[in-house]
């Protein structure tokens, strides 16, 4: 049997998981990363990205907008802005936000917020990237 971990995923609106685990991944401000058990106290900022649960023998997916991590060796909390399961997502409604982001981006638009535009292309692209 493989060390686990306790994981805790929760949004404003509830516990969107919680559980043992092998490993997870996810995105923050400083890039990628992967946290197994025993892992050195840390705390994140979490970046638009592919949230990758590592449970006894299965792997799960979902989106993880943004939000804080703080990880201590037997136990990782995300406090998660938004977290979605594949099966959650509306793609088409996320394929619609991608095509209005990028229309934005190149439009040249005086007074565009551009960070703001990236970062709904981004989200966009995070929930398309699940689709199966």
């Amino acid at each position: 049997m493989a060390e686990v971990m306790k994981l805790n995923v929760i949004t404003p609106e509830k516990s969107f998981y919680e559980g043992d685990v092998t490993m997870v991944e996810l995105t923050t401000t400083e890039g990628d990363i992967g946290v197994y058990p025993n892992h050195i106290p840390l705390t994140a900022v979490v970046s638009p990205g592919v949230l990758t649960i590592h449970e006894e023998g299965e792997k799960k997916q979902a989106s993880l907008i943004s939000g804080f991590i703080t990880i201590l060796p037997d136990s990782v909390t995300i406090m998660a802005e938004v977290a979605e399961w594949p099966d959650e997502i509306d793609f088409k409604r996320a394929e619609e936000a991608r095509v209005r982001a990028e229309r934005r981006l190149t439009s040249g638009e005086a007074g565009l917020d551009t960070l703001r535009a990236e970062m709904s292309l981004k989200r966009a692209m995070v929930r398309l990237g699940l689709k199966h």
